[in-house]
């Protein structure tokens, strides 16, 4: 007993970093917990009123029943088992094989158990960098890039960059609103302030530069701005930012001397039949020699697009403009954890570098079948939200989510507040309990005050996503009537 005592006065709830306790991260937050508790009582056999719990509220695509593609899963076998190229060549292709072997030939050892160079193995990021000159129409070079476990390591390590106290001030990050839980989390846990941006939700989301402006000057006075975040193509909010309002941005940053984030993980995830996905980099190019000394980190991650392979952990950051002494030290700071997963390094190259001989055909084939089918999916569902009085839910042109704004009666939001809940909380809560729903309350990703939403994701196959979408309808007229 004294052993505990003296252990839980060493280290407990009063005397832990505070930054890590003012952490939230909704994605997996108090519902999705709930989830998983109902998901046991399913299996227990005990009587709910619902068969089965649907889960909408995270971006794991092979969670959700994606297959991988087959290509990427042969480089990975080869690279950690390279004798297969000599006892089962036959169950390979030979694009595979020789990629495989190109990647081994750069690590110690030929052998992905050993230790890369911290900023990647080399090909993998000479892959990266033919994959941005060609999709930009603008020169990237491999010195350039970093990879990392996920994009979130490398968008977390660029903000690590920018944790100076000026004049014992503390650095700000500013982020769009709605936002992705790591901005928050990560500007928490580092102490930082984050700087609200709104996005226009009346104009597709996009980014007015009035409102940056407003955001700058009201956080001026409590921190120094150091960075402005941007999610694009967006999440929860499913936009695609134009040319025009990317331009916008990055003058602004130019005026005020912000490095900008891009994160882009969502560049293959482009759903109107008119849209492209223009990078940051390609824009900040095309301005001209003025804007030469912008800084930009831009981002992109295995997780998303067509492969989904969410559990590899692989991502990379493009440092455009940087200072070539700041560069050295974010190696430094790279090279304490060693290196990122070799796994996932192995499925960058498969993700920027498309086979062409063997394995090409196959590979376009089920690249096209996912993104199509979920193409598909995004259409569906959100013509679907739109029927459903109350709700109402932008065009999703971009990403793997919708973000539909809903209509709660006043007295849901009283018994929310008296129960010392969001009311899209509430809301999300009931549907949990009442349909076996799983998505995340708005106000885990923030929202324009007064307002109510949900995100949900379109990865469910589309059967349960038929389902889903009819037990909202159900559930959210009969809330209106119990609550209106």
């Amino acid at each position: 007993m004294a052993a505990a005592r003296k252990v839980a006065n060493m280290l407990n709830l009063s005397n832990m970093n505070p930054c890590v306790k003012e952490m939230q991260y909704a994605v997996r937050g108090p519902i999705v917990i709930r989830a998983a508790q109902l998901e046991q009582d399913l299996k227990q056999g005990k009587s709910l009123p619902f068969k089965q719990v649907i889960r909408a509220n995270i971006g794991d695509a092979h969670a959700m029943g994606q297959k991988p593609i087959s290509f990427v899963r042969e480089v990975i076998s080869l690279s950690i088992a390279p004798e297969l190229m000599k006892t089962a060549p036959s169950c390979f292709s030979n694009d595979a094989i020789q990629r495989a072997t190109e990647i081994l030939g750069s690590v110690g050892g030929n052998s992905m158990g050993s230790y890369t160079d911290s900023p990647g193995i080399s090909t993998v990021r000479k892959h990266v960098a033919e994959y941005i000159s060609e999709r930009d129409g603008y020169p990237a070079s491999p010195d350039d890039i970093f990879v990392g476990t996920g994009a979130s390591s490398c968008i977390k390590n660029i903000m690590k960059l920018c944790l100076t106290m000026d004049n014992n001030v503390r650095p700000g990050f500013m982020i769009p609103v709605p936002q992705y839980p790591l901005y928050s989390a990560c500007t928490a846990e580092f102490n930082a302030e984050l700087i609200s941006y709104y996005m226009d939700e009346s104009n597709n989301w996009t980014l007015d530069p009035a409102e940056l402006e407003r955001a700058y000057n009201d956080a001026k006075s409590k921190c120094v701005p150091k960075a402005i975040c941007v999610i694009n193509p967006g999440n929860p909010t499913g936009q695609n930012l134009p040319p025009d309002n990317i331009a916008e941005i990055l003058k602004f940053a130019n005026k005020h001397d912000l490095l900008v984030m891009a994160d882009e993980v969502y560049q293959n995830n482009i759903w109107g039949d008119e849209d492209q996905f223009v990078s940051f980099k390609k824009v900040l190019r095309s301005l001209g020699p003025e804007f030469d000394s912008q800084p930009l980190a831009s981002f992109h991650s295995v997780s998303k697009g067509f492969m989904g392979e969410c559990g590899l952990r692989g991502g990379y950051c493009e440092m455009t403009n940087f200072d070539p002494e700041v560069k050295a030290m974010l190696e430094k700071l790279i090279s304490a954890s060693l290196c990122s997963s070799t796994s996932g390094q192995v499925a960058i190259s498969c993700m920027v570098k498309a086979p062409t001989g063997d394995a090409a055909d196959l590979y376009k084939a089920e690249t096209t079948a996912v993104l199509d089918s979920l193409k598909d999916r995004s259409i569906m569902v959100h013509q679907k939200l739109n029927e459903i009085p109350g709700i109402t839910c932008n065009p999703l042109q971009g990403a793997m989510y919708a973000f539909p704004r809903v209509d709660i009666p006043k007295k849901a939001i009283e018994l929310a507040e008296s129960k010392g809940m969001q009311p899209d909380f509430f809301y999300c809560l009931e549907l949990l309990e009442h349909t076996g729903i799983c998505v995340v309350p708005g106000s885990g990703f923030w929202q324009y005050p007064g307002t109510f939403h949900f995100r949900m994701t379109i990865l469910p196959p589309k059967d349960q996503l038929v389902v889903f979408l009819e037990k909202l309808a159900k559930f959210h007229v009969e809330f209106r009537e119990k609550y209106g």
